[in-house]
């Protein structure tokens, strides 16, 4: 049966270097088309074989949304089986990852809705752009005395922060400034157009800075 093992647990940022290394595949790649119309036929190998190539990537997705190694490894593998029975849905439109990565994130939101759980994140997770905010920058970037000092209040304070967004935009701060996924990737497995998708990013930033602004004073 599919995803038997549980997926390795990873530190939060060994899981987003992997991720990094490994861009998200294209719609129309010949191997993975093979592959999903072999799945399709009832081979269960050939499905394995879509399982270990994106399994990583989804899990450290909703490990960043639900901050629990055991919950997130569940999840994932309660996406992949959900794919498999729902695969003569799949219309090829999109890449599989992304059709299986909607599914992933679907059920995460879900789980997240009847649980009341919320996400945290690594402060060296978010992009907050440095010309704008150099000071918080510094002391996230720089391995200085002043950033041993205060990274774990940072943390509490940034977490705290994660809190306060709604689930689509603490969902596209996960996806697009921890995953590294580009605004049209984001808009496919979220179900919007691209212009959401950077109104929701620049909101959710500019809200985390808010929160954050008296604690850098």
């Amino acid at each position: 049966m599919i995803m038997t093992e549980p997926i390795r647990r990873k530190a939060p940022k060994e899981a987003e270097q992997a991720e990094q290394t490994r861009p998200a595949p294209k719609a129309g790649d010949a191997e993975e088309t093979a592959l999903v119309a072999r799945a399709r036929e009832g081979d269960l190998a050939a499905y394995d074989d879509l399982v270990r190539r994106y399994q990583e990537r989804i899990y450290a997705t909703i490990y960043h949304m639900t901050s629990n190694h055991e919950d997130a490894n569940d999840l994932a593998q309660e996406a992949f089986i959900k794919a498999f029975h729902a695969l003569k849905s799949f219309k090829g439109g999109s890449s599989f990852y992304t059709w299986v990565y909607r599914i992933a994130v679907n059920k995460t939101i879900n789980f997240l809705k009847q649980r009341k759980n919320r996400s945290q994140m690594s402060l060296d997770d978010l992009d907050f752009n440095a010309e704008h905010d150099p000071d918080l920058v510094a002391l996230i970037s720089d391995r200085t005395p002043r950033r041993d000092i205060n990274l774990a209040e940072l943390q509490e304070k940034l977490n705290e922060a994660m809190q306060k967004l709604s689930e689509p935009h603490r969902l596209v701060v996960t996806l697009h400034d921890v995953q590294g996924l580009s605004h049209e990737e984001i808009a496919k497995i979220m179900g919007c157009n691209i212009g959401t998708i950077r109104s929701r990013l620049f909101y959710a930033r500019q809200q985390l800075q808010a929160h954050l602004s008296d604690y850098l004073k």
